[in-house]
Formats: C-alpha cells, structure tokens, sequence
C-alpha cells in the first residue's frame, strides 16, 4: 500500500512523521507528500526520506491507494471529493467541512466510489477515554446519567472561536461513549476578552436519560491548561486528565441520604479514587492513522466514519443556531446521508 499526506501544516507534518515511520515499520510499502507550497513539500518530505508533490489530483497517477488530508477547513470538500473520485481512500482531519451539506457530499461521493472515508477525532483513540467506554458498556459506572468536561486555559483566543477549536471534540466524545445521538442541544457563546470571537462556550447536550455539560474557556486562569472528563453512574464515577493518556481514575458513588436518626457509621468520605487504573498506550495520532491504514487494508469502516463526522459538523451548527436564539434545539429527525453499499477494499 501506498500512502499520502496532503498538507503540511502542524497537523500534517505530524502525519507525515507517522507515514515515515509506517515506511521504516512495514506497516505501507511506500509514502509520498503532497503540499501545494513545492518549498514546505520539500522541506517536509525530505526531513522523513519521502518524495513529494505538490498536486493533489496527481496522487492515484503515483500510484497513491490512501491519504491522509490535511489542509486547512475550507478545502476539504474539494480535495477529498477530488481523491474519491480518482479511486483514492481517504482520512480527513476534523472537521469534515464547514457545513452539513458538504460533509454529506463527501460522505456521498465515498459511497459512489466504493472509497473508505475515514475523519480525524483523534480522541477517539485516546487510550483512557476507551478504557472509560469499555467501562460505560460493560455496565461497571452502573447508569450512566452525566458527563462533564473542563477544557480550560488562559491564553488569546483563536479565530476560529471556541465552539469548532474545542468543543468539537466533545459533540464526537460524548456520541462514542454513549454510542447515540443527542435529542436536543443548548448552547451559550461568550466574548470575554476577544473583541471578534467567542472564546468561551457553554453546552449542554441532552440524550434524553444522560445529560452532557461541556465548559470550554481560553478565559479562565489556570496553570498551563485544564482538560478533564467525568462520567457518572448509578455505580461509580470515571475521571479522565486528558494530559495523561494512560490513567483512568474511578470514584464510589456517594451514598443515598438515609431517613434523620440513621446511622451511617460505615461511611467514610474522602476524595481520593477507590482505583486508579493505568493503561498501556501508544500516540494517540498513530493509532489513528494506523486504524485508517488497516480499514483500508480489511476493507472495513475506521473507528470514525464520514457519518460521524458529518454528525460533529452538524452539531456544531445546531450548536450555533442555539446560541443565536438562545433557545434548545432540537437535533431528532434530521436526514443525514448514510453509505448505501458496505466497503469492499481494492487493495
């Protein structure tokens, strides 16, 4: 198998690393750069011992079978459409594109090339937040009846605003470890200190019997920066630092209130964990793109598919339309396109 990155920014130069490495590894035969700026392609590909191009629409004449794309936002859909149509598989960072329609004209053009279309939520191969999904489906937490995150730190606000640089990640989270889709979302978008865009958001997304609370700030004063998940059941309690890959930390349930007079000797409080669970675990972002590279390979579905993507892309436009109504929305009963055939690899 051959393989490409197709852009050569923060993201993408990290990818390429990880291509050059699947090279000296086995796991693809060959891989190639692609970076219209020809000075940054041959930069890049030559820090790795790659070849270059600096033309997307010539990768399945290199004999390129997959690729990983990595160029800004605003031209997703027109260079994977373009690969899917040349016969090329392809993985997308998040997000998938800017609007709902165009993630579901990718999605579409996937399914009529008989392509894999894979998108990068990276934290879906996060190794603690799997461990708290296995947690969640083996029924260990109890009921799952709350999420919360903190993604918190101090610093100037991008552009692009809080809502799609941050909670981006949770919309896709909280959809893996239910394994569902919201009924309703609310949200509050604040300009505290930026003068052009929001750099604090405040979600709630409703999935009927569990309720997801997302804080997000580049505000609040903290040091260095505070990124935290908490899954609560009927059970137990699951924390996850999302600075430390491999801990997992469970929490006893308090105790029901007992009727006045009782006693509840046996109690104790304290707020250290009842177990903290260590894992092994690689780089998130080689996890990922080797899951990309095996579905193509197997001929099977990554673990985030061009739905899940285009679900991200769409809550945070009803995530949008909320905040501009400061009104809940509800997100049931939207079409959204899914594959008509299963995935056959040709490779």
């Amino acid at each position: 198998m051959k393989l490409a990155v197709v852009g050569t920014g923060y993201w993408g130069s990290n990818h390429v690393r990880i291509a050059g490495e699947f090279v000296d590894e086995g796991v693809v035969d060959d891989a190639i750069v692609c970076d219209a700026d020809p000075d940054r392609a041959a930069t890049v590909a030559a820090e790795h011992g790659l070849d270059y191009v600096t033309d997307h629409r010539t990768l399945a004449d290199e004999g390129v079978d997959a690729a990983i794309v990595a160029t800004p936002s605003p031209t997703h859909e027109p260079v994977v459409t373009d690969l899917l149509a040349d016969g090329v598989h392809a993985m997308v960072e998040k997000p998938l594109a800017l609007s709902v329609d165009a993630a579901n004209r990718i999605v579409r053009t996937a399914d009529d090339h008989d392509r894999i279309l894979g998108v990068g939520h990276v934290f879906r191969h996060h190794p603690a937040l799997d461990a708290v999904r296995e947690l969640v489906r083996e029924g260990a937490l109890g009921t799952v009846s709350h999420l919360r995150t903190a993604r918190h730190a101090c610093q100037p606000a991008r552009p692009v605003g809080a809502l799609h640089s941050l909670a981006v990640h949770e919309v896709d989270i909280y959809r893996y470890l239910l394994e569902r889709n919201p009924d309703t979302v609310y949200c509050r978008l604040d300009q505290t200190v930026a003068a052009d865009t929001h750099d604090t958001v405040t979600l709630v997304l409703d999935f009927e019997d569990v309720t997801g609370v997302v804080s997000e700030s580049w505000s609040i004063p903290v040091a260095g920066k505070r990124r935290e998940l908490v899954v609560v059941g009927s059970e137990a309690v699951a924390a996850v630092d999302y600075l430390e890959d491999t801990v997992v930390e469970l929490y006893d349930v308090p105790p029901a209130s007992q009727p006045a007079g009782t006693r509840q000797s046996h109690i104790v409080e304290s707020e250290a964990p009842a177990e903290v669970i260590e894992l092994d675990g690689g780089e998130p972002l080689k996890t990922e793109d080797r899951d990309f590279v095996e579905a193509v390979r197997d001929g099977r579905e990554p673990v985030t598919t061009g739905v899940d993507g285009t679900w991200a892309v769409k809550l945070l436009a009803d995530a949008e339309r909320s905040a501009e109504r400061n009104a809940v929305v509800d997100v049931r009963g939207d079409a959204m396109v899914e594959p008509r055939r299963s995935v056959r690899s040709r490779n």
